[in-house]
């Protein structure tokens, strides 16, 4: 089978190609899918680029792309409540891809009511998002919620998700986007190249923080006291980050002996705060796929490229400033 192959770290056009590999073979608690579509995300390409090679080894050549919809081809003989020819969306290594294996928790029944291509835009924004607002004990009506770019993956759901839960949403996002991220159902837009949020939020019950380094430390400045904060990237180091990366307990253990920044920010407002790095579960994507046959979420796509064009849409992605997702036509058919 093909499949787009990373060879090393850094530049994207010298350490990604389309290579000829075997196909993956399943163990009894796997499946086989072939892959309809792909979609990209910003880890996928930070972890070609080398920013988490410390935390995340790779054997090279290794597979690429988590993101996926498509057809269930083999089925382990542990697998009894899915068949071939199922229709599915997941979270698998190496999703840029003729065919991708994984386990048959790490995915869930494609709804009817949407495209290939639409469902595979959904499976890490939208577990990261629920993973995010649980581990904070859930949304209630009406709180007032920050949420940092608003027109990215993450965002445009995170926006939708936030609104059904009955939230207030606030929202940053570039001039060209300010009209179309209200009509995902932002309260407040906030135009970042004209406006300070921090002048403009204050007394959030949370802070959906997407961006991290200096956007966590001052998330602390406009909540409310015994408000909250969730972070997808790490401003620093501390023992939380360290034990939800899987860093081994030594090194946990020896960032924990430093002192916090973000400790000391909880403890003076009285705030919750929590870094969270998505692990795909069969409970997640069935909520997904629940939301979507309900039509409460609406799957946001800015650019779509073919297979041949993968590289391509990798570089795309790393430029910044994506509007919604960015998707990979794997099969033809």
């Amino acid at each position: 089978m093909k499949a787009l192959m990373q060879t090393g770290y850094g530049n994207l056009k010298e350490n990604l190609e389309i290579q000829e590999v075997a196909k993956p073979k399943i163990s009894a608690d796997e499946v086989l899918v072939q892959v309809s579509h792909a979609s990209i995300n910003p880890h996928d390409y930070k972890v070609i680029l080398g920013e988490f090679k410390r935390t995340e080894k790779l054997q090279f050549p290794a597979l690429v792309g988590s993101s996926f919809s498509g057809t269930i081809v083999a089925v382990g003989k542990e697998v009894y409540h899915l068949t071939e020819g199922d229709e599915v969306f997941g979270v698998a290594e190496g999703a840029v891809a003729e065919f991708c294996k994984l386990k048959h928790s790490k995915l869930y029944l494609k709804p009817r009511n949407v495209s290939f291509e639409e469902i595979s835009t959904l499976p890490v924004v939208g577990m990261t998002t629920i993973q995010a607002f649980e581990r904070l004990g859930g949304i209630n009506q009406g709180d007032k919620i920050l949420i940092h770019a608003g027109s990215g993956g993450v965002g445009t759901f995170a926006i939708q998700y936030a609104k059904i839960k009955g939230a207030k949403v606030f929202t940053t996002t570039g001039t060209n986007n300010v009209n179309w991220v209200k009509k995902l159902g932002a309260d407040v837009v906030i135009d970042y190249k004209k406006e300070n949020y921090l002048d403009i939020c204050s007394s959030m019950d949370i802070v959906f923080d997407t961006l991290g380094g200096q956007y966590t430390f001052d998330a602390f400045e406009i909540i409310k006291s015994g408000g909250k904060v969730v972070s997808l990237l790490p401003a620093e180091i501390n023992k939380q980050v360290a034990k939800e990366l899987n860093m081994p307990k030594l090194i946990a253990f020896v960032f924990s002996l430093r002192p916090s920044k973000i400790k000391k920010l909880v403890k003076l407002k009285n705030a919750q705060y929590e870094f969270v790095f998505m692990r795909p579960t069969a409970n997640n994507l069935s909520l997904i796929a629940s939301l979507i046959e309900r039509n409460k979420i609406k799957p946001v796509i800015e650019k779509k490229f073919n297979f041949r064009q993968s590289v391509d849409a990798f570089i795309h992605l790393s430029k910044g400033h994506t509007k919604g997702k960015i998707t990979i036509q794997i099969s033809e058919a």
